[in-house]
């Protein structure tokens, strides 16, 4: 059983270096998670883990510690409605908008597994000849470097297939193997996935049309949310778009963005906050 004490320094560390916001109600998920890397690495207590992370002269041990406690739950097309307003609404507007530049560029910024971006492709793809000659990048960020090698394989089980994901594009998109479903090489090819974590400066990233940040904000507590939308307003172009999870909002959290009132889920930039720097490519 973990001690005040050590609660309070894990729900620290956490905090400063990942934003997630601990309770004390979630004392259980704590000490169920670091049990296993007690296990593995023959630490006798959380004190003594404590300890350990305390010196900072292990950042594979931190690493594994704050990994440890992400939560993964993603499934593709999540929140269908808003996928449907991005497929019908949002992205013909901003097509429309770059149809002289020919340019689009979109950030999934939480990605997990790569569901959401992958998703993202495939909506692209059935937009077809429109989007001929286009320059479009997808890029995928995520905090957990374990996750982003999963999602660079493209390869999920049975059960994820069946989550969110039409027949129709699992039979154009995937082929089966024996170790599950695999997305074709085209599709992976389309996403440029990274780990990046959510508390730095993205600015080498570039300016962005679309960034979906969805399904993270609920782990952050006020003070890292608005500190996220500013940095996230900062990499937006002055007329795009911000997609956040359903149970998400920018109101009372920041005057960066706007709810778009056609399209929930999505925000705009402020008419005051538009100070987007001029467009980079994403930095190797």
């Amino acid at each position: 059983m973990i001690e005040p004490a050590d609660f309070a320094f894990f729900q620290r560390f956490l905090a400063e270096r990942a934003g997630l916001n601990l309770w004390p109600e979630k004392t259980y998920l704590l000490e169920s998670r670091l049990a296993r890397i007690l296990r593995a690495h023959n630490i006798d207590t959380f004190a003594a883990l404590a300890a350990r992370i305390a010196t900072g002269g292990d950042l594979a041990l931190e690493r594994e510690v704050i990994e440890a406690m992400m939560t993964h739950e993603t499934l593709f097309f999540r929140d269908l409605k808003s996928f449907d307003l991005l497929r019908e609404t949002v992205l013909p507007g901003l097509i429309a908008a770059r149809a002289r530049e020919r340019r689009l560029a979109i950030w999934s910024a939480a990605c997990s597994a790569g569901q959401e971006p992958y998703s993202i492709a495939m909506i692209l793809d059935e937009m077809g000849d429109r989007l001929a000659g286009w320059s479009i990048r997808i890029l995928a960020t995520d905090i957990s470097t374990a996750i982003i090698e999963r999602a660079k394989t493209g390869l999920y089980t049975q059960f994820e297939v069946q989550r969110g994901l039409p027949v129709r594009m699992l039979l154009k998109h995937f082929s089966q193997t024996p170790e599950g479903w695999s997305i074709t090489k085209n599709m992976r090819d389309k996403i440029d996935f990274r780990t990046f974590n959510l508390l730095r400066d993205p600015s080498p990233f570039g300016v962005f049309d679309l960034i979906l940040c969805r399904n993270v904000l609920i782990y952050f507590d006020a003070n890292t949310r608005t500190g996220l939308f500013a940095r996230l307003r900062r990499q937006m172009a002055p007329d795009g778009a911000l997609m956040l999870g359903g149970a998400e909002t920018v109101l009372g959290a920041t005057a960066d963005f706007v709810p778009d009132r056609d399209t929930p889920s999505f925000y705009r930039p402020a008419p005051a906050a538009t100070t987007a720097t001029p467009r980079l490519s994403v930095a190797g």
